[in-house]
């Protein structure tokens, strides 16, 4: 990985900071490979509970795609960037087996605010500022924001967060369901933290299945449903189950193996 961005674990979460300060955060190819690396340097590493995602300094989370990197791309290597970012980065956030929680500080915008809207949880300080901009450069989101902005605050209100290209403030994005919570940017981290910690304290495997079956009712080449009949009987069979059935039964707190 390149100083695109930093990294540390602490009290077991991963904490990755989009390190492009002085272009306010702005994502190009490879700080997005960087992401992934680094998300996926903890995917069997037990001792990870989840991720935490943010921008360097108080401006921005990440003000948009570097534009400059393809303001001369044809129409292939367009339609290229756009795959490669669905498929090998966005997506795989979205589907990740450990939650990834966006700390929005400052702007969030275009190929940004698609970065944090794949993350499963989103926390905003509030001088947050978020939108899909694109139409005014001529183009449309191509990271899953048409898809994801949709299904997150409704048809009618994506079609005008994009076709206006207006930003909304952190209050907005509360009230609409883009983003989870609202604190100070001083509270921000601690905020993401504690709702890591929550989490860390349940069972990884029915955390992870929990996530993988959300996401199939939104894929409409899946059965929410189906997916959750089958999941839920899985549960039955893991190492989890007995052990947080056990620790019910036996009124103390469940130690879960993570199988």
């Amino acid at each position: 990985m390149s100083d695109n961005i930093t990294t540390k674990i602490e009290s077991g979460i991963l904490y990755i900071t989009i390190n492009r300060e002085t272009k306010l955060n702005a994502l190009n190819i490879a700080t997005l490979k960087d992401i992934k690396e680094a998300v996926l340097s903890i995917y069997e590493n037990k001792e990870v509970c989840g991720v935490i995602l943010t921008g360097a300094g108080a401006k921005a989370f990440a003000a948009g795609a570097d534009i400059a990197e393809f303001a001369n791309f044809s129409i292939e290597e367009g339609k290229q960037l756009s795959s490669i970012g669905h498929f090998k980065i966005f997506n795989f956030i979205e589907n990740y087996s450990k939650p990834v929680i966006a700390a929005v500080n400052g702007f969030a915008l275009g190929g940004g605010l698609e970065l944090a809207m794949a993350c499963h949880i989103r926390v905003a300080s509030s001088n947050a500022k978020m939108g899909l901009p694109e139409v005014s450069l001529g183009v449309i989101p191509g990271y899953g924001g048409t898809q994801r902005l949709a299904q997150l605050v409704g048809k009618g209100k994506a079609f005008e967060m994009i076709v206006t290209a207006d930003m909304i403030n952190a209050e907005d994005a509360y009230k609409w369901g883009l983003v989870n919570y609202v604190t100070t940017q001083e509270e921000l981290l601690n905020k993401c933290f504690v709702i890591t910690s929550k989490i860390s304290s349940k069972s990884p495997v029915a955390v992870k299945t929990a996530i993988k079956v959300i996401n199939a009712g939104y894929n409409n080449k899946q059965n929410g449903y189906e997916v959750e009949i089958e999941e839920f009987g899985k549960s039955f069979g893991t190492g989890d189950f007995k052990e947080g059935v056990a620790a019910f039964l036996e009124k103390r707190k469940a130690v879960f193996p993570g199988n």
